[in-house]
């Protein structure tokens, strides 16, 4: 079977966008209207691969599912517009749950300034699905892409990586939920797009491309890499972890890489920079962009791939 991103490639020849309008291939659809940018995402989250009923509440299931998908328009520096909710559920589920569904999903929309529009709620046979729409704007030809970065540019990411992964390790393998371990499930669950932090560094001209991070670096870097026709050199050594994920790592004899590269739904946001520009927003420094198409990963013998939906991996 072929992987996600050859089957997005197809479509991505396969349905050309107008002219001046980007389509398919970056976090968001970009089409001009007036001097601004309007960005179009659409994701999807779906019971028994993206979350297990038993194991997740329905507060934290509605507030994933919006923060998931605000992340696009933070990934391309873009300032809230609004959003569309397709909510599918069986039958049988419980007022208590769609309440408190909404109830998640309605306080990060508040807080993030994403005010539920409009969609559309349907019967299921059996499992829930979730499909929210989010858009957003930035003055014309400021959201930045996948395809802008330059060789000698800096690789820089926000925040901590790999607690998302670990804390769904947490969840799949039923671990002690010590402090560290409940501290990383609510990364998972409860994750934070980093709007204001898009919109900073899309107002930087040093900033070239950009993207959130959710399926992890491993994974993620290609896409930047085949987007741009840039390489990395990486300092695995420099990749920003928490002291949770180091705690949690210790006691159950995993390797935090594992989970800081290989893992995703960090929502953090990755970023190149030209040298000499300081970005107006908390970063680590991971490495730099280099001629070629190929990653280095400094500091370990492993090459990192990321998830691909698709194959599970």
């Amino acid at each position: 079977m072929k992987g996600e991103f050859e089957f997005i490639e197809e479509l991505k020849r396969s349905f050309g966008a107008p002219g001046g309008v980007l389509g398919i291939g970056d976090d968001c659809a970009v089409i001009p209207v007036g001097g601004d940018d309007m960005l179009v995402s659409t994701d999807m989250m779906m019971e028994g691969t993206h979350f297990i009923m038993d194991r997740i509440s329905p507060y934290q299931l509605g507030w994933k599912s919006a923060a998931s998908s605000f992340s696009d328009i933070a990934a391309m520096g873009g300032a809230p517009v609004g959003a569309f909710l397709a909510l599918s559920i069986p039958s049988g589920l419980r007022d208590s749950w769609t309440d408190g569904f909404m109830g998640g999903f309605g306080d990060v929309s508040r807080e993030y300034g994403f005010p539920l529009l409009g969609g559309d709620t349907t019967a299921s046979p059996d499992r829930v699905s979730v499909c929210v729409t989010v858009l957003g704007k930035a003055p014309h030809g400021q959201c930045k892409r996948r395809d802008a970065a330059r060789p000698g540019d800096l690789v820089c990411v926000t925040g901590t990586l790999g607690d998302s992964a670990a804390g769904l390790d947490v969840v799949l393998n039923g671990r002690d939920l010590t402090e560290a371990a409940r501290a990383l499930v609510d990364r998972h669950y409860l994750p934070r797009p980093r709007i204001r932090e898009g919109i900073a560094l899309a107002g930087c001209g040093g900033v070239h491309a950009m993207m959130d991070i959710s399926d992890g670096i491993g994974s993620d870097l290609r896409r930047i890499m085949e987007a741009s026709g840039v390489g990395f050199s990486i300092d695995t050594g420099r990749i920003p972890m928490s002291g949770e994920l180091a705690s949690y790592c210790r006691a159950c004899g995993s390797d935090p890489y594992d989970f800081a590269v290989g893992g995703g739904e960090d929502y953090e946001l990755l970023f190149t920079v030209a040298p000499g520009i300081e970005a107006p927003v908390a970063h680590t420094v991971i490495g730099r962009t280099v001629e070629g198409n190929s990653i280095v990963w400094n500091g370990s013998d492993k090459d990192f791939v990321g998830f691909d939906h698709f194959k599970g991996r």
